[in-house]
């Protein structure tokens, strides 16, 4: 066994990476960085019914916002290559044909008319989904039932066939989990998973066992689903005759939805309105496009910190890391074995304290993609201006447009029913007044304008309180945004006049 901690991380490219899948990434991540170990992503295509156009790029486009990059890939190559499992494919051929020589594995020649038949003569009461297990499997066309003879013929004449792992009866097998401790299963309970398929690639229970052990993979962290499968996997280790090499193993808990009931699903996300995946993914067969994080205006470091405190703390009240900061910080002790709740405005908390801790120069182009979208297109002083009057009150970056539109163009709509109930003929007298004077203003400064407006209130015998909110209304549109005469200085006076004269018309 390696001394060097590896890890890996080993996606079927089928589609968009799930949260979940991104944070299996960064506890591997971390792990490898705090322990000066090697993180390598390997490509499971094995499932080439499956296998989706576009999706292994996608993945390395994700890892690479997230800024979790691999030390191996298929992209940047290492010494334990390929790591993409279908340029590996007759590598597992020989193990699979290894087990079956060792009496661990056997043919089976099964058509799947047989495999349906067999669903429907066995199922009773107390089993109502019959497997390919120790209890059928004399019943099926086998290389345990067939003579060797016909066996040898079924081969040589190229019939179809899988190879399965032949599980054994009454045996307890256990192992010792670095989240949940030890676990235990009984092999009567487990069905006789395929390992090679017919077309000649292995099934994921033969590929990571092999893989692991050729690229000397130290730790293997996978979500808990794959816990059922454990079993399968630690016989095959120990009939390859690998066994003092197994991987340490973590299975980690799920990513459930915001109340609690359930993994989280993409089906949850366009349900309640946030992203699941990372960034934007289109899926090329239904043509359906779904908006990630990114899009949704989040920094890849708060999504990435979200990401490590669903299901992991370093046992205070901290909640805000830097990527270093987790390197340094983390252990896989200290991840929980209860599923972790996903909670959107928790998530968009720790985006804002992001955002707070940019100076606008460092925002700016992070900025600029949401306001060109809206084919806007402000110099650089005057959007970092912008971003210095609004950033605190922005979550996502998306909401620099929400919260800064009126920066740029005047407001479509303007919420004249929040003005009209005090509305009467001395503020319009007031306002049409202070529209003409404000070309005669020679400082256009917030606090210069600010004087001019509280003077010529006093003048009129009007409380400035009672005139704001018309004015914000007048040049905003709503009831939002940052000091009203901050606003007035960035948008102009043409812009303000003209504005004001807008409203003046609608009250």
């Amino acid at each position: 066994m390696s001394n060097k901690v590896r890890v890996r991380f080993a996606p079927s490219p089928t589609g968009g990476l799930h949260l979940g899948g991104v944070r299996t990434v960064l506890y591997n991540y971390l792990f490898a960085r705090h322990n000066d170990g090697d993180f390598v992503l390997r490509i499971e295509d094995t499932d080439q019914n499956r296998y989706v156009a576009g999706a292994e790029q996608y993945i390395y486009d994700c890892l690479e916002w997230c800024g979790l990059t691999p030390d191996e890939s298929p992209l940047k190559g290492g010494p334990y290559g390929p790591y993409r499992q279908s340029e590996r494919r007759e590598l597992y051929r020989k193990y699979a044909e290894q087990l079956v020589g060792d009496g661990y594995a056997y043919y089976a020649f099964d058509t799947p008319e047989d495999l349906e038949q067999m669903r429907t003569n066995l199922r009773t009461d107390a089993n109502p989904n019959p497997q390919y297990d120790g209890k059928t499997r004399m019943d099926m066309r086998n290389s345990l039932t067939l003579p060797e003879a016909e066996v040898r013929e079924l081969l040589d004449k190229g019939a179809p066939y899988v190879i399965r792992i032949k599980m054994p009866a009454g045996e307890t097998i256990s192992f010792t989990d670095m989240i949940r401790g030890e676990i235990s299963n009984e092999s009567d309970l487990v069905d006789d998973k395929v390992l090679l398929k017919a077309d000649g690639m292995p099934t994921y229970h033969l590929a990571v066992v092999v893989d692991d052990y050729l690229m000397k993979i130290t730790h293997a962290f996978r979500g808990e689903e794959w816990l059922p499968s454990a079993p399968v996997h630690i016989l095959l280790w120990r009939y390859l005759g690998w066994e003092d090499n197994m991987p340490q193993w973590a299975h980690l808990p799920l990513i459930l939805k915001p109340d609690g009931h359930g993994k989280l699903s993409k089906r949850d996300g366009q349900r309640l309105g946030f992203p699941v995946f990372a960034m934007q993914w289109k899926d090329p067969a239904s043509g359906e496009v779904l908006d990630g994080f990114k899009e949704h205006g989040f920094l890849p470091e708060a999504f990435v910190n979200i990401l490590a405190m669903l299901g992991w703390n370093n046992g205070t009240e901290q909640e805000l890391f830097s990527l270093a900061e987790l390197v340094e910080e983390f252990s896989m002790d200290r991840v929980h074995k209860g599923g972790a709740k996903f909670d959107f405005d928790k998530a968009k908390w720790f985006n804002q304290q992001y955002i707070l801790q940019k100076s606008e120069e460092e925002l700016l182009p992070l900025v600029r993609p949401f306001i060109l979208q809206h084919d806007v297109y402000p110099d650089d002083e005057y959007l970092k201006k912008v971003i210095s009057l609004i950033k605190e009150r922005c979550h996502l970056l998306t909401d620099f447009w929400a919260q800064g539109h009126f920066f740029f163009a005047a407001p479509d709509n303007i919420d004249i029913e929040s003005v009209k109930g005090k509305w009467n003929e001395q503020k319009q007298q007031f306002f049409s007044s202070w529209a003409q004077q404000l070309g005669s203003i020679t400082q256009w400064t917030a606090p210069m304008l600010e004087d001019n407006f509280n003077q010529l209130a006093t003048d009129a015998g009007l409380k400035k309180g009672e005139l704001m909110l018309p004015l914000r209304i007048m040049l905003v549109g709503g009831k939002y945004g940052p000091g009203v005469f901050d606003i007035a200085e960035m948008i102009g006076k043409e812009d303000v006049g003209k504005r004001i004269e807008r409203a003046l018309a609608q009250l």
